[in-house]
């Protein structure tokens, strides 16, 4: 799959060449310590491999690399839920920290929840954020996402309860 989001912004299938940049562009605490445990740091190349692997498998969820310039600079994805949340997607991403503040992450995310929308059986996408990343919050309130709830010392990372903000955005 390759979807143009404009002329500088791509998301793509996964390919094996993004290992190296993969690697060197998640290999970095200020990017994990905003995502799940299974994005991890140090972020070796075995990560960076099966990471790959398991996106060229993948057969439920939506997992794109997002390219800028022609280079790997980060991924997004859609996990779709099932049973009474069958109309649910969350929504996931991340980008390289050299790429921050230009405005690629927010034009992706657009692009990607109208995709979405259109392209399968969604009527609502949400987005767990980290309390502590309010620039992710920010993001998603630029492209229309409403806070929908916070949710007191609900997850724990590096140590430390952290509250999670809740966003979604409706079809």
């Amino acid at each position: 799959m390759r979807l143009v989001v404009n002329e500088s912004i791509v998301l793509r299938d996964w390919e094996s060449t993004d290992v190296r940049r993969l690697l060197m562009l998640a290999n970095n605490e200020k990017i994990s310590k905003y995502l799940m445990d299974s994005f991890p740091h140090p972020y070796t190349e075995n990560d960076a491999n099966h990471w790959i692997n398991s996106c060229k498998k993948e057969k439920t969820n939506l997992l794109l690399a997002i390219e800028y310039g022609g280079e790997f600079v980060g991924g997004i994805g859609a996990h779709f839920k099932n049973d009474i949340h069958r109309y649910n997607a969350e929504l996931g991403y991340w980008i390289g920290e050299p790429y921050w503040g230009k405005g690629i992450i927010s034009d992706s995310i657009k692009f990607f929840t109208n995709y979405v929308f259109s392209s399968y059986k969604v009527n609502r996408i949400y987005a767990d954020v980290f309390s502590t990343n309010p620039a992710s919050a920010k993001v998603l309130e630029k492209n229309g996402f409403k806070k929908e709830a916070s949710l007191e010392k609900a997850v724990f990372k590096n140590g430390f309860f952290i509250d999670v903000l809740i966003y979604s955005k409706l079809k």
